[in-house]
Order: C-alpha cells, then structure tokens, then sequence
C-alpha cells in the first residue's frame, strides 16, 4: 500500500550533548510522523570549523507538508525546542541541527557526494540514489568518502528507536569504521 505524501531524508547533527540531543530530536520526530528507516548514528570531526565531534543520522519520514512548510513549521522550531541558537557561524557548536537531505528519493544537498558525514548515513536510507553526472550509487561514494574520512560507527545511541521502528538492523561495510584513526 502507497502512502500519501512525501518521504523525506532528514539529516540530524550535534555536537552539543550529541547522544542527548539526538535522541530527543528522533523521540520528537517520531511524534509527529511515520518514520520509514533510519541510519545508524555515525561519529565524525567538525567540517569547517572547531570544536567537538559530530554525531549525525539520518531519518526517513512521510509527510503530507511540502518541503517549505515542513522545515518552517517542524524542523526549525524543533530545533529551538532543543536548545539550538542561530548566529552568524554557520560551522558554531550546536544541540541539534535538522535539514532535509533529500525529497522523494531526490537529493537536495550537493554536499551529500562530497563528505562522508552526509553520505555514509544517507546510503544507509538511499544506497541506490545515483550521482547525476557520473551515474555513481550513493553507497559506493559514501564507501569512498569514508576510507579517506575520520568516520566511526555510534550504533548504541539510536539502537532502541532503531528496534521499535522496524528499521532493518544495517551491516556497513567494516572498511568505513576507522577505529585506529582518531576521530
């Protein structure tokens, strides 16, 4: 059975009480609409800027709103409700950020064939998603990205959510986590 609407990708990040704060957001998203699947949670350093590690994931949900809507009326006051305060740095610390990654299948964010910590957990959702201009799956680029990036696997911060949603338990490829790399 099809559902109405749309389904999309939502990248969560944090590196303000990361596990806290993913949680919560996943915990506040699920409220609010059916969540399809869900990434594993994954580690990396700060892009751009200092400070401390990221954890970011990846959630899929349906929606009846458009994109517009769904980011001015959820995803951003949600953020507010997690604590997140916009200034001038768009690489500044933060509890949560929430942007929509890709929309009905269609990647938004051309950033997602260029860094490990958008593409590892997107391929998760979207493996098959193809690069417009070199016909690439998603999986083998964030494959790519993830030998040459400090990227390490978090399964324990989203593992109950994971179980409950009916989200297929992923098994990455071992060469993504760069456990003798520092992160």
């Amino acid at each position: 059975m099809k559902r109405a609407g749309h389904r999309a990708c939502l990248l969560l990040g944090s590196n303000i009480k990361a596990e806290k704060n993913i949680s919560r957001a996943f915990r506040l998203l699920r409220r609010i609409f059916p969540i399809e699947d869900i990434s594993t949670v994954w580690e990396t350093p700060p892009v751009g800027g200092e400070g401390p590690n990221f954890l970011n994931a990846v959630v899929l949900i349906n929606t009846a709103m458009d994109a517009g809507r769904l980011k001015d009326q959820v995803l951003r006051p949600l953020e507010v409700q997690l604590g997140r305060v916009r200034n001038g740095d768009k690489y500044a610390p933060r509890t949560i950020d929430v942007d929509i990654v890709a929309w009905d299948s269609n990647i938004l964010d051309i950033n997602v064939w260029n860094y490990a910590y958008l593409a590892v957990p997107l391929s998760e959702v979207l493996p098959y998603q193809q690069h417009p201009e070199t016909g690439e799956y998603l999986e083998q680029v964030a494959h790519r990205l993830a030998q040459s990036s400090p990227i390490k696997m978090r399964p324990e911060v989203l593992a109950g959510f994971r179980k409950q949603s009916g989200s297929k338990q992923k098994m990455p490829v071992p060469i993504w986590i760069h456990s003798s790399t520092p992160v």
